[in-house]
């Protein structure tokens, strides 16, 4: 008998996908779960697809119990459509029907939760898997909402230039829209990082400036985020001998401060 492993984001579609490449109806296979889809860590990594085996029937093998002749469709008074369902392969109709309800489990879960809380738990978590026990406070603001997170050992949270906290940041974005119905926009911070990283990178542009006008030439810095950018930009543009601009594409967009008037 001929096999073939089907994949989907369900099992129903895992099959129909099966089916689809066979050119046949479910009623001429039997169906083998092989695997079932997985939402993963947090619903956002690790994601696995349903994985289905399906057996191609033969000829005149429905799936009736021996002995048990099937009628043709249209004799004795039973429609086709009874006689499909009578075929239908049992081992497919229950793994079906448990896929069906953990989606809509899974639909209403999300309904009615705070996605703040959630951006909580999500980081509170992950802070466990980093072997760090933290907590996490709101603060909410007119255009965003800042996440404030204390506790011991942050500068693993942190990172590099607070590179680590931004993936973070975006991650825990991620995490709380996924539960509002209207875009939310929150800003992660760890130690008052954010207003140390601000105060570190506009004493970096005075005293930068302060060189460009002093020797006439442009100095172009080492590539940032758009947020560093932004500070450097701020801090600058009120400058009477130089000025800023970006060049370059992301990730590798650079601040150039240069003189900006001839000497």
């Amino acid at each position: 008998m001929s096999k073939i492993v089907a994949t989907g984001k369900t099992i129903e579609d895992a099959v129909a996908q099966g089916l689809a490449r066979w050119g046949v109806s479910q009623d001429r296979v039997s169906v083998q779960v092989l695997s079932q889809p997985s939402r993963g860590f947090l619903g956002l990594f690790g994601v696995k697809e349903a994985k289905v085996e399906l057996t191609l029937l033969p000829d005149g093998a429905g799936g009736e119990p021996p002995g048990k002749e099937v009628p043709p469709a249209g004799m004795h008074g039973a429609p086709a459509k009874e006689v499909q369902i009578a075929h239908a392969p049992i081992m497919t109709q229950e793994p079906a029907a448990t896929s069906m309800e953990a989606v809509d489990a899974e639909v209403d879960a999300l309904e009615g939760k705070d996605p703040y809380q959630e951006a909580i738990a999500f980081l509170i978590e992950t802070g466990q898997a980093m072997g760090l026990d933290i907590s996490v406070e709101i603060e909410k603001g007119k255009d965003f909402t800042t996440l404030q997170i204390s506790g011991a050992g942050l500068g693993l949270m942190i990172g590099r230039r607070g590179q680590t906290l931004d993936a973070l940041q975006y991650l825990t974005n991620i995490v709380a829209n996924r539960y509002s119905n209207s875009y939310l926009r929150i800003i992660l911070d760890a130690e008052n990082f954010r207003d140390r990283r601000r105060k570190t990178l506009e004493d970096l542009a005075d005293r930068l400036a302060g060189r460009v006008q002093k020797t006439r030439k442009e100095i172009v810095l080492e590539p940032m985020p758009a947020a560093e950018r932004k500070v450097i930009h701020a801090k600058l543009q009120s400058h009477g001998a130089v000025k800023t601009y970006s060049k370059g594409e992301e990730p590798n967009r650079r601040v150039v401060i240069t003189p900006s008037r001839a000497k």
